[in-house]
């Protein structure tokens, strides 16, 4: 029997990436600082082309590749030839010093460049472009990076990835080892991007018992948010300790004790839900669903307003000056809009809703109402706009929030001056924003919520549209009616088919020009090879679409073949190959200049929200940063906020909601079949305005046509507001 390899650490410079996969699996070339060339395979990441760093693992004996030196992980170091410091501080680690200014540096101070900006960082000012204050600044950045190796070694020597570790060295700056010494889990809750999983691994590193008291709290807390990650408002307890227990890999019998501790500690609210039983909920969100109860009770149950002119002679000047005529459900719309508290107007494409939201917003200022006109998303807030010729934003805009100064300004105390608000886009709105929106109601106001109850519910967690037509609490018109214009698309008829569980048709039409076409490709290859071949050329050349700003691939997940990373790897390459443009390299993923983007979290400083899309407008190499145009609005990011943005050439369904783009390409087959249903489909269908192409197997848009059992989220909104209207009946 042959013995194990030690493990050894190297010191060295990484001279050439060979190859990246999925998962930030890496193979490289890299030179000891004593020896020959050496590959390196295992996962890097954060570590880029010419950097000093020192490597841990064993040497291996592959078979096909012969001998490579197998990386269990590897940290950058502080070099020490003048080529190395001149790697080093161009590598993107240290902020504002891209790769032609620490050449520039190191040309003037050559290997004392080090020494001179620990010790007289005032002499950085003798190099060209570099003034006072950015030499200090760039003094501060060297310093900090020094600290941070310290950190990183500890970090990554228990397992977390250098983007992880840099994450936690900016949540916790000094304290992070004490930080992680003392409660990893904390990770989990406090850092974002670091999960359950992560935080455990470095617990069992550190000799945590598995069934430690912290572990089992933080396994508990992590089952519930992931929950509400699902979209559940809360979970029944015996659901709740089993995908716990699933997940710790210990006994059920051990978490209830702790289920009850954690309620003690408030971070849990339990209580008994009907015939679900006693259940649990994450604070926030039993605060949200309660108080909004509360709200849209009190909304509800507030006398109609009385308009000031005869609505049907209102309705008919309305139509006489716009020259549109109201349908019966139209009618009926505006008329329930301008009377009642609380309106939900609901349906599918070509049914109107515009139409109607243009006519309340008239009639309402006829009426001397101040009408106040809101979406989620930046993108439906400009549609609703430009459709009712009226300013619209977005609810966080709306309702003024303000990160620094405590969430959203208006609210109770300080409630919105509006006599009606409209919500376009309702579906997309959680329970917790939705919270926000009641709170900011004045006395008197009027609610209007307009959407479609069949596309997928929010991203956050809550069911609010389905709630609120449930509750009893709102009137209700649900527009029925496709007009003739919209009848003449396919992409609305094919919509309607799929949302009441028929089959569209997918057969190519002959001798005429459709906006709805079905492409059959049984192989997953194949059909990723056709989407690249749509979106870069066939689309852009029969229909005149921008392949990067009019053409969106919407799939159904994200891994797998015709996933949004396997996509976006394949249309990057085709549509913006390196070579082109300058570019920024974070973990596996190359952002170039001219690269469709999406924001993945909302960040209120850059006002730029989870599932913005834009394009990179300028890459700045010596500084490492980036500039991204979202409609727009300019944000900026340094290298190491990277990890908020991702290739958005293909976005996930989800991702879409509330967006309409010219021209949409979905990927649909088999391989899908955990994710195919009725509403996604239809949600993804209904994402294009002038086109629509479905690229893969007709068995899977059956299987998706006929699933209409998505599962249905856990809320209590509806039951809630009931009981507060009618508390004896309960």
């Amino acid at each position: 029997m042959v013995a194990a390899e030690p493990e050894v650490s190297i010191d060295g410079t990484l001279e050439r990436v060979t190859f990246r996969g999925d998962e930030y699996y890496t193979v490289a070339r890299f030179t000891p600082d004593s020896g020959s060339p050496i590959t390196i395979v295992g996962k890097l990441v954060e570590i880029t082309e010419g950097m000093p760093i020192t490597i841990h693992g064993v040497w291996v004996d592959d078979k096909k590749w012969g001998r490579q030196f197998k990386v269990s992980f590897a940290h950058p170091r502080t070099p020490k030839t003048v080529l190395g410091i001149e790697r080093f501080l161009g590598s993107g680690l240290i902020p504002g010093i891209g790769a032609s200014l620490a050449k520039r540096i190191v040309e003037k101070f050559g290997k004392d460049t080090l020494e001179v900006i620990d010790k007289t960082p005032t002499r950085l000012t003798e190099v060209i472009g570099i003034g006072s204050q950015r030499a200090a600044k760039l003094a501060e950045a060297v310093a900090a990076q020094k600290h941070v190796q310290d950190v990183l070694v500890f970090l990554q020597g228990h397992g977390v990835t250098m983007a992880s570790a840099a994450r936690i060295v900016k949540k916790y700056g000094k304290d992070a080892i004490n930080v992680v010494r003392q409660n990893p889990y904390r990770l989990a809750t406090e850092v974002w991007g670091i999960g359950f999983r992560t935080a455990d691994s470095i617990a069992d590193k550190l000799g945590i018992a598995r069934d430690a008291p912290e572990r089992l709290d933080a396994g508990l807390l992590h089952a519930l948010e992931t929950s509400a990650e699902d979209g559940h408002m809360h979970v029944p307890d015996d659901e709740l300790v089993a995908a716990a227990a699933n997940l710790l890999g210990i006994g059920a019998e051990k978490l209830p004790p702790r289920l009850g501790a954690l309620e003690d500690k408030k971070l849990v609210v339990r209580e008994v839900l009907g015939s679900r039983g006693p259940c649990s909920s994450l604070p926030d969100l039993y605060m949200a669903e309660v108080e909004s109860a509360a709200l849209l009770a009190e909304l509800a149950s507030s006398p109609a307003r009385t308009f000031p002119l005869d609505i049907g002679a209102a309705i008919h000047a309305f139509e006489s000056v716009t020259g549109l005529e109201l349908a019966k459900q139209q009618r009926q719309a505006v008329e329930s809009a301008l009377r009642d508290r609380c309106v939900v107007i609901t349906g599918g494409p070509g049914v109107g809703k515009t139409t109607i939201v243009k006519a309340i917003v008239h009639l309402a200022r006829l009426g001397q109402r101040r009408v106040s006109l809101a979406a989620p998303t930046g993108r439906a807030a400009k549609r609703l706009g430009e459709a009712t010729a009226a300013e619209a934003m977005t609810i966080h805009r709306l309702l003024e929030y303000q990160p620094h100064e405590g969430g959203f300004q208006r609210n109770r105390e300080n409630p919105l001056e509006a006599d009606m608000l409209v919500v376009d886009e309702a579906s997309m709105v959680d329970a917790l924003l939705f919270h926000s929106v009641l709170a900011a109601l004045r006395p008197g106001a009027q609610l209007v919520l307009v959407g479609d109850i069949d596309q997928l519910p929010s991203v956050g967690a809550g069911a609010v549209l389905a709630d609120v037509i449930d509750s009893g609490a709102a009137s209700v018109i649900r527009l029925t009616e496709i007009f003739r214009q919209a009848a003449a698309s396919k992409i609305v008829v094919s919509a309607h088919k799929i949302n009441h569980g028929e089959l569209p048709d997918l057969d190519a039409p002959q001798g005429s020009t459709s906006d709805f076409y079905f492409i059959s490709r049984e192989d997953p290859h194949a059909a990723r090879d056709t989407i690249v071949e749509l979106v870069s050329e066939r689309i852009p050349s029969r229909f005149g679409f921008d392949a990067i700003t009019d053409v969106q691939v919407l799939t159904p997940m994200h891994r797998g073949d015709l996933g949004t990373a396997a996509i976006n790897r394949a249309l990057q390459e085709k549509l913006n190959p390196p070579g082109n443009a300058p570019e920024l390299v974070r973990g596996d993923r190359a952002f170039r200049r001219g690269d469709k983007v999406m924001q993945l979290k909302n960040d209120y400083d850059r006002n730029v929200f989870n599932g913005d899309i834009g394009v990179i407008e300028a890459i700045d190499t010596e500084s490492a940063a980036l500039r991204v145009d979202f409609d727009g609005r300019s944000a900026t990011y340094e290298r190491g906020e990277l990890d908020q943005l991702v290739h958005a050439y293909a976005v996930s369904v989800h991702k879409s909601q509330g967006s309409e783009y010219p021209a949409v390409v979905i990927p649909l087959v088999t391989q899908h079949f955990m994710m195919l249903q009725r509403s996604l489909l239809y949600t993804a269908v209904t994402r294009g305005k002038k086109l629509v192409v479905l690229v893969g197997s007709r068995r899977a848009v059956q299987l998706a046509v006929r699933n209409a059992d998505a599962k249905k989220r856990y809320t209590w909104l509806a039951e809630r507001v009931r009981h507060e209207m009618n508390p004896e009946l309960t």
